[in-house]
């Protein structure tokens, strides 16, 4: 999986863009391996 400070989605090739815990993601069902994830905040223990 790719970790950038910023990341594009393209919708034409199937991604989405999802938010889960405060982390933001694209993920594509049609090409799984299209996949990328923005770091977000750090989790706290």
């Amino acid at each position: 999986m790719k970790t950038r400070a910023s990341i594009k989605a393209d919708p034409s090739k199937g991604d989405k863009v999802v938010r889960r815990k405060g982390r933001l993601y694209i993920i594509n069902k049609k090409d799984p391996n299209r996949k990328q994830r923005q770091k977000g905040p750090a989790r706290k223990k």
